[in-house]
């Protein structure tokens, strides 16, 4: 008997996990085990010792990205797939600068998933859709300031955002007080065309994935 291939999701949202395991349990051949959390991943990978990692970028204790070099550390041999609501192309550079040989949007077909476990089984790079063509376009893409609007303060308070501060962090951060720091944030929504305030913390942190 063929011995089973060794999947490990880590994933936070129930849902979502419940349907990738739905997916994964659609071949024989794949064992695949969960975890909620970084922490419940780096303990389940040394563990199982899993031959891929099927890991969210946005988990609740350490990000997807930061604990990439660690999983691979203590199981040098695995392949890791990213399984992201993030498109653009610096989250799929820099998740591959730190070892992963997958990257899968939850916008891509359900098949994806199985697809990319057997591409990097294989020992290639496997790459979804939507990212492979925003990786190909952002080479073409001319290099201007995004900012270029923004006063000082403005881009202080957008990259502390981008770093991943509260508005009361930022607040403290430049000795502002915390209703001057969300004008000045609804100041920077309207002068980048940006409607919420998470579209807002995403482009920051995308904004600083690229310097």
């Amino acid at each position: 008997m063929t011995e089973r291939v060794k999947i490990l999701l880590i994933e936070d949202h129930p849902i979502v996990r419940d349907g990738c395991l739905r997916i994964l349990a659609r071949r024989s051949d794949f064992d695949a085990m969960e975890a909620n959390s970084a922490a419940a991943g780096l303990a389940a990978n040394r563990s199982f010792s899993p031959q891929v990692i099927i890991l969210d970028l946005e988990l609740p204790d350490t990000g997807g990205l930061e604990v990439i070099p660690e999983l691979l550390r203590d199981n040098p041999s695995t392949r890791v797939v990213i399984f992201s609501m993030y498109e653009a192309a610096t989250f799929v550079t820099r998740a591959l600068d730190r070892g992963a040989r997958g990257y899968v949007t939850k916008n891509d077909d359900p098949n994806a998933i199985l697809h990319a476990v057997d591409k990097v089984l294989s020992g290639s790079v496997y790459l979804g859709q939507s990212v492979a063509q925003n990786l190909a376009l952002a080479n073409f893409e001319p290099s201007e300031d995004p900012l270029r609007v923004l006063s000082d303060r403005e881009r202080q308070v957008v990259n502390l955002l981008g770093e991943g501060m509260s508005l009361t962090e930022i607040s403290a951060s430049l000795a502002i007080g915390y209703k001057t720091a969300a004008n000045i944030v609804s100041a920077v929504k309207q002068k980048l065309h940006i409607g919420t305030s998470p579209a807002l913390i995403k482009f920051a942190v995308e904004l600083r994935s690229k310097v």
